[in-house]
């Protein structure tokens, strides 16, 4: 008598098995896994901005400081991005013609700000202070906002999820010891020690009480 099935059968049935019970974990744990890919979190991923602004040629090879740019990180909550007139500062003289630098005259001529795209967010339920980190902690900019001087254009570093800051914050008292100051720090990627206001050189990162930024209304206010 001819078998029913044939004698590959029972290990196609095998792995149909195990197939199924792979498919049902997997339909939770693809999605979540996917949610943590720089696809869906658009890291590393270069921005497109209204402007083809090179940091690698302002902040490396100019030697032009953060802060010089994104002033408010020291004594305000927001970095913020620079205003028209301080491209224009530069610009009315050096590429003022320039068919790459329209957008940037029609602002500065016609009074509308530039649109910049937004890179770095954090959600409305979390408060976080510039001034406090880069002015109190001498945080230097490359530990949040990666390398920007050898980026073309801007992209994201960093997740800045919640256990990212916490970790941070408990590491900070034992890496203070041997992390640079700010002005060392920015100075390695191209942003000139002397274009640094005398009180981010000058100060050095406070280490006491460290232990209490970790509580929940630290960030959750």
């Amino acid at each position: 008598m001819l078998p029913v099935f044939p004698p590959w059968a029972d290990t196609a049935f095998r792995i149909g098995l195990i197939g199924f019970a792979l498919a049902i974990p997997g339909v939770f744990v693809l999605p979540i896994l996917y949610s943590r890919t720089p696809y869906n979190l658009n890291r590393h991923f270069p921005l497109a901005q209204p402007v083809q602004f090179d940091h690698r040629h302002h902040a490396k090879d100019d030697g032009i400081a953060c802060l010089y740019c994104h002033d408010g990180a020291e004594r305000s909550p927001y970095a913020g991005v620079p205003a028209t007139e301080v491209c224009m500062g530069c610009h009315s003289q050096i590429w003022n013609t320039s068919p790459m630098l329209e957008p940037v005259r029609r602002s500065y001529f016609s009074g509308q700000p530039l649109r910049w795209n937004r890179v770095n967010r954090v959600p409305d339920f979390v408060y976080f202070n510039h001034a406090i980190h880069v002015r109190g902690a001498g945080v230097a900019c490359v530990t949040c906002h990666g390398d920007v001087s050898a980026e073309p254009a801007v992209e994201r570093a960093r997740l800045f999820t919640m256990g990212w800051c916490l970790d941070c914050h408990r590491r900070r008292s034992r890496e203070l010891a041997v992390e640079p100051p700010i002005a060392t720090a920015l100075a390695q990627t191209g942003a000139g020690e002397r274009k640094l206001p005398p009180p981010v050189v000058a100060r050095a990162p406070a280490t006491e009480g460290v232990s209490r930024i970790t509580n929940c209304t630290t960030c959750h206010r």
